[in-house]
């Protein structure tokens, strides 16, 4: 039998310590082709914890949707920022997923006294940080922060679909799927595609090659 994972075995040792404003911070979107990445920090309120939380990855769209609901509703504190597909191909990916996991902190509305992270290494944050590997499967703030990061993200995609709906984004969701490569082959990159990513990048190289 699976042995039950304690999702707040780390805020509640933190919390033993002294520490009162936990932050989880996560990301979604990393590996798509298209669009923001989405970063989220949040500070769950002791007092009220939430059932059910989990890595985003590993929960259906439909609880994720609830969960979305009830952290807005129940945590002390959240942000959610988005940086943009031009910045991504300026600074790359894990840079622009740390920029937004910083910026989602700096924008709570307050200081954490502690920040956990799914494995991301925070700068220029004068706040103590524990960088954990599957930290959304191992942690109740970071498994918050990714469901909301996650949401936003999906929403947005949503929305991305209605002005290309070629490219079926709120299928894919901006995944370098099979359709969606067949899309980029047939119709090309729109402005928001990530112009660095490899799938993208080889598409523009044989329309200029084939323009010139």
């Amino acid at each position: 039998m699976k042995e039950q994972i304690d999702l707040y075995k780390y805020e509640n040792e933190l919390l033993n310590k002294g520490y009162k404003l936990i932050a989880g911070c996560d990301e979604a979107g990393r590996g798509s082709l298209v669009g923001s990445v989405y970063c989220a920090s949040v500070i769950l309120d002791p007092l009220n914890k939430i059932e059910g939380l989990n890595d985003s990855k590993q929960l259906t769209e439909k609880k994720r949707e609830k969960l979305y609901l009830e952290i807005k509703e129940k945590a002390l504190f959240y942000k959610i920022v988005a940086i943009d597909n031009e910045t991504i191909d300026k600074i790359n990916i894990l840079e622009a997923s740390r920029l937004g996991m910083m910026n989602a902190v700096k924008e709570l509305g307050v200081k954490p006294d502690y920040i956990l992270t799914d494995y991301m290494k925070l700068y220029d944050i004068d706040t103590p940080v524990l960088d954990l590997a599957h930290g959304d499967a191992l942690s109740a703030s970071i498994a918050a922060a990714s469901i909301l990061a996650k949401v936003e993200r999906d929403h947005y995609l949503i929305e991305l679909d209605k002005e290309y709906p070629e490219y079926h984004f709120k299928e894919n969701k901006g995944y370098a799927t099979k359709s969606h490569k067949e899309a980029l082959k047939k119709y090309g990159p729109t402005k928001l595609h990530r112009m660095s990513y490899a799938p993208v990048k080889e598409v523009t190289l044989i329309q200029y090659s084939l323009d010139i």
